[in-house]
């Protein structure tokens, strides 16, 4: 085995490793983490409608419950 093959291999075992990590890595919240009220578990819940039709204009709903 060179050399170019034993960085690759490397690269792929460390690759591999991440993503390893990532699956038992601790969840920090249910929020985005910016220390807002939804992250302290008060997060109301809301509703994003996206509506597109060809040739008309695009609409964002957006329902605060």
């Amino acid at each position: 085995m060179d050399w170019q093959q034993a960085i690759a291999l490397g690269i792929v075992a460390l690759t591999a490793a991440l993503f390893v990590a990532s699956r038992f890595r601790k969840k920090k919240g249910a929020g985005c983490g910016c220390g807002c009220a939804s992250a302290a578990g008060v997060a109301e819940k809301s509703s994003i409608l996206l509506r597109a039709k060809k040739g008309e204009r695009r609409q964002v709903i957006v329902k605060m419950r």
